[in-house]
C-alpha cells in the first residue's frame, strides 16, 4: 500500500505528492520516501544529496534556482516546519508549457510536497516565519552548473501570495528572461 497520493500538475512531468501520515495518540509517522511508490510519480533517480532549510522571516523568497544540463536534477521538495508557496517553472526547451509555472502551498500541516523533475527552475516564498524545507536531489551541486531566474520577472507574472520581505544578493541579481532565453536542452 502506498504511502503517498501523486497529482498530476498542468506542467506534464511536475507533480505534487502528499505523504499519508500513520496517526495515533502519540502523533505520527510520515515515509518522507520511498522509490517503489514514487517510480509511478516518475521519480526514476538515485538520491544524491539531501538538504534542508531554514527562512527565518515571512514573505522571503528563495528561488528560482535550477542546475544546467548535463548536471540537471529532480528534486522531491517538502516543507517540514510553517508553510511555503512552493512554485516551479518549466524551462524546458520545446515543451508546450515553456515558461509557464505552477504553484502550491506546502507545509508541516498538509504533507504536501512537490517533485520536480530536470528541467524546471524552483523557488518559495515563506508564508510564516522560521519555515524548514527538506530538498532530496537527483544529483549533487554543480556550482559551474548552477543558473537562476528572477523571482520577480514580469515575463513569468509569478503570483507570490504576500509582498516580498526579502531575498539574498545573489537571488536579487537573477537576471530576467530575454527573448533569446529558448530553453534547457536535455541532458
Amino acid at each position: 500500500m502506498s504511502r503517498f497520493t501523486v497529482e498530476p500538475t498542468p506542467l506534464a512531468g511536475l507533480m505534487t505528492v502528499q505523504r499519508q501520515p500513520l496517526a495515533d495518540s502519540r502523533g505520527f509517522l510520515a515515509r518522507m520516501f520511498c522509490a517503489a511508490d514514487l517510480a509511478p510519480a516518475g521519480w526514476t533517480w538515485p538520491i544524491a544529496q539531501i538538504n534542508h532549510t531554514q527562512t527565518a522571516q515571512r514573505g522571503t523568497v528563495r528561488g528560482l534556482h535550477f542546475q544546467h544540463p548535463p548536471a540537471a536534477e529532480a528534486k522531491l521538495v517538502s516543507c517540514l516546519r510553517g508553510a511555503v508557496w512552493d512554485v516551479a517553472v518549466d524551462l524546458r526547451a520545446g515543451s508546450p508549457t515553456f515558461l509557464q509555472w505552477f504553484g502550491r502551498e506546502l507545509s508541516a500541516a498538509n504533507h504536501w510536497a512537490m517533485l520536480i523533475p530536470p528541467g524546471f527552475a524552483h523557488g518559495f516564498q515563506a508564508l510564516a516565519d522560521d519555515c524548514e524545507m527538506l530538498y532530496l536531489h537527483s544529483a549533487p551541486y554543480a556550482p559551474a552548473s548552477e543558473g537562476g531566474l528572477d523571482a520577480l520577472d514580469p515575463r513569468l507574472a509569478i503570483a507570490w501570495p504576500l509582498p516580498l520581505a526579502g531575498r539574498s544578493p545573489r537571488d536579487a541579481q537573477h537576471p530576467s528572461l530575454t527573448p533569446a532565453f529558448t530553453g534547457l536542452s536535455p541532458s
